[in-house]
């Protein structure tokens, strides 16, 4: 077990040595979706860090019990306390189908999708509207700590006395209670609070809302942030190793959830809070809003990002070149997505797998002694660790194994000899290049997935992409379009290129 693991930390602002609350297990809760649309591309990039961070405290020993949430109830519009409405209710009243028609569908279209960005499903996946019970317990436990009261039905968080209490409220966001005072005191129906910095833990529903529960107070639904602090609680303790999510998460919602837990249990829920950070494009925060410069909004999904079919990009990426491109920025920098990234990254996914293909097929000659290669070898290997260790550095270990890829590559060109170098070390670096590439980098090769099929299908598609092409540069699009509707039911997906046309089977 790697004991020189360091994480950053974002309540103490610095990193710091990890030590597990129980010797040999990590505990680890991250804030999962909300499911009222299909999961937008920076939710992905969360995702995916915390997937190799998953992975790699696996690999290097410990037994993780990963908590990641689905939001199903209580995010409301605008992250406001009242005056707004639930994100699910809201989408179940448009389409006039039940509230978790409109979780289903979504839940079930974001486990596809990190199916598709191959991430691990996580130990448990709690949903809010299944802990009702645990989130009234905790409302009442912070009624009876003297942090909370009740006003019409509601429940809110007394936050000013909390902050003169605890000394703690802010600490996580960087944020001084003074000016959440001024900025809150103007929003919708602050009267009914005694401070304008105070949040509700439990909101009575008026006649319109569909999504309700009987609770001591009123019929009504708990506030958004109580969910995460009663089912991290529940199912990790009542103080836990790790708490992540997204950077936008850090206030309101995370310094929220740490109020609720001093004033549950008068104590702090997570030792370490790590934070994703966010997904730009084109150098600019993700839009929907058409830009006056360009006349297109900058944003992309992550179906756009496959297909092509956004006019940001030239042409569709697999998901382990996006992936592979995710894993290239430190999970605490923002991830500038632009087009040119893209085709940089997926150019080094190939490299990287095509180096690993050479050497798993290379056998040593025998013989061999510790000569310089060796001994340069190994220490890049142990660099590789080193650097995954200092923070979950994957764009460092990720250029190590680059430093690695010229002396592989260099087997297959003849032109570098293995001879002075032990099996031992080869064999070394055969595991690291195969434990990091899969297991801890969690990327597959798409090559061998698409060759699956064997050398018939693939002449097969040709064929096909062949009389694509035919049809529509004679506009024959009736032919083009049976071509690409039958395929879409047969789950082949064509990606259109400047040079060429290539296929993959999701």
């Amino acid at each position: 077990m790697n004991k020189d693991l360091v994480i950053y930390n974002t309540l103490s602002g610095d990193k710091e040595k990890f030590t597990p609350i129980n010797d040999g297990y990590v505990g680890m809760y991250v804030c999962g979706p909300t499911v009222y649309s299909d999961v937008h591309l920076g939710n992905c990039r969360t995702f995916v860090s915390f997937d190799v961070i998953y992975r790699y405290l696996k690999y290097i020993g410990y037994r993780v019990r990963y908590v990641r949430n689905i939001t199903d109830v209580g995010h409301l519009e605008g992250d406001a306390d009242t005056g707004a409405e639930d994100k699910i209710s809201k989408k179940a009243r448009l389409e006039q189908v039940e509230p978790m028609e409109v979780v289903q569908r979504y839940t079930i279209g974001f486990h596809d999708m990190m199916r598709i960005f191959n991430t691990e499903p996580p130990s448990i996946e709690p949903r809010a509207t299944g802990h009702i019970i645990e989130q009234i317990e905790m409302v009442q436990s912070i009624i009876d700590n003297g942090y909370a009261y009740e006003k019409n039905g509601s429940v809110y968080f007394d936050t000013l006395k909390f902050a003169e209490d605890k000394k703690v409220y802010g600490k996580l966001s960087g944020r001084i209670l003074e000016d959440l005072m001024v900025e809150t005191r103007d929003l919708n129906k602050q009267d009914e609070k005694n401070n304008p910095a105070d949040f509700a833990i439990w909101i009575k529903a008026d006649e319109s809302h569909i999504m309700r529960w009987n609770s001591p107070w009123s019929i009504g639904f708990p506030g958004w942030h109580l969910e995460c602090s009663a089912m991290s609680t529940k199912y990790l303790g009542k103080t836990f190793d790790i708490h992540g999510g997204g950077n936008d998460l850090k206030f309101p919602h995370h310094e929220n959830e740490i109020a609720q837990n001093w004033g549950a249990c008068n104590c702090q829920p997570a030792n370490i809070w790590m934070h994703a950070n966010m997904l730009l494009m084109n150098g600019k925060k993700m839009s929907k809003s058409i830009d006056p410069e360009t006349g297109v909004s900058n944003s992309i999904t992550p179906e756009e990002l496959f297909t092509g079919d956004n006019p940001n990009i030239t042409k569709g990426f697999s998901p382990m070149a996006i992936r592979f491109f995710m894993l290239q920025s430190h999970y605490r920098s923002t991830l500038d997505l632009t087009d040119e990234a893209l085709i940089a990254a997926e150019k080094g996914y190939r490299r990287l797998m095509e180096a690993q293909k050479v050497l798993q097929n290379f056998t040593h000659p025998g013989g061999g002694s510790a000569a310089d290669l060796d001994s340069e070898i190994n220490q890049l290997i142990d660099n590789v660790h080193k650097d995954m260790s200092n923070d979950f550095n994957t764009p460092m270990a990720m250029a190590r194994l680059f430093e690695l890829v010229p002396k592989v590559n260099g087997l297959k060109e003849e032109h570098l000899s293995f001879v002075d170098l032990t099996s031992e070390t080869l064999d070394r670096l055969k595991q690291t290049f195969s434990d990091y590439i899969y297991t801890i980098f969690g990327l597959m090769d798409e090559s061998e997935s698409a060759a699956a099929g064997g050398g018939a299908l693939d002449g097969v598609m040709n064929l096909v992409i062949d009389i694509r092409k035919s049809a529509r540069e004679n506009k024959d699009w009736g032919t083009s379009d049976k071509i690409r509707d039958t395929l879409k039911e047969l789950e082949i997906q064509l990606k259109d290129g400047k040079d060429r046309t290539t296929w993959s089977k999701n």
